[in-house]
């Protein structure tokens, strides 16, 4: 299959059902929540919908970096699906992405001059000190099969079964690491209805498009992340079956808590990082 192909059919396929999800999402928190709730397919409509209104810039806003960050976090984004499921490269290059995200969801926040978006871009940064050591399931997963290349840890899997049984501490660590990134999730400090849109408050039309697009594209990628690394070689309704069962699961979750306060979510996701580390090297050593 020709390359070009193959990148844009996945990247197509990720912003569709990453929308549908974060639909899906909205729908059963609605339900959950004795309410009618708008229909699976409103977050896709709210996104195309951006493409056709006018695009506004507010005079704070520090031109022309303000327009190029917005379209910097969807190439990312391109980016890990290429790393993905397109080339099934290393999960460090998915760390490195994931790096490169908080850096511009941060810059995102500053180049408004909006003091919503400001106190966003430090939550941001914020934030990262609970995220980066739940990525340390990175380590984990090299001890336990000896690879970061996400081939052989599939194939490592249809080997000696999927790595969700075996250190479950880490598929832990991820999990929560998914939900921090989930709308109305508990950990969800960067865009917290005390701050409006966090981040996003200040940009309309286009630019709205655009990282609504990327939001798209991240959710699919972190469930595809999950699903791959932690339960192996799926089939396409396997994957499909598994990103909704997660999404459903995330939507209850969030459902059911508050948001907590930033001093309170950066602590809780400590927390659960340093278990799923100490607990999952004590499993590795049985």
């Amino acid at each position: 299959m020709n390359l070009m192909f193959n990148i844009l059919l996945n990247v197509t396929i990720a912003f569709l059902l990453g929308s549908l999800l974060f639909g899906l999402q909205r729908k059963v928190m609605a339900r959950i929540q004795m309410r009618p709730g708008p229909p699976i397919i409103q977050h896709l409509l709210h996104t195309l919908k951006f493409y056709i209104k006018e695009s506004s810039f507010p005079k704070t806003a520090a031109m022309p970096f303000y327009i190029a960050i917005a379209s910097i976090l969807c190439v990312i984004w391109v980016s890990a699906v290429i790393v993905g499921p397109v080339t099934q490269g290393s999960l460090l290059l998915i760390f490195a992405i994931y790096a490169l995200h908080k850096i511009v969801e941060h810059n995102a926040g500053s180049s408004s001059g909006s003091p919503y978006g400001k106190l966003s871009c430090v939550r941001a940064v914020f934030s990262a000190a609970a995220e980066v050591p739940l990525f340390a399931v990175l380590i984990i997963i090299y001890l336990k099969t000896g690879t970061m290349i996400l081939s052989d840890i599939t194939a490592y899997q249809t080997q000696n079964g999927a790595l969700l049984f075996t250190i479950p501490l880490a598929a832990l660590m991820f999990f929560v690491l998914i939900l921090s990134k989930a709308p109305y999730s508990p950990f969800a400090i960067t865009k917290g209805k005390d701050i409006i849109s966090g981040y996003e408050t200040e940009h309309f039309g286009l630019l709205r498009g655009y990282l609504m697009i990327s939001e798209s594209i991240a959710w699919y990628m972190l469930l595809w992340i999950f699903l791959t690394v932690f339960l192996g070689p799926l089939s396409l309704l396997g994957y499909l079956v598994g990103m909704v069962v997660i999404s459903v699961i995330v939507a209850f979750i969030n459902a059911t808590t508050p948001l907590l306060n930033p001093n309170h979510s950066i602590m809780v996701q400590v927390t659960l990082a340093f278990i799923g580390i100490v607990g999952s090297i004590i499993l590795l050593m049985l």
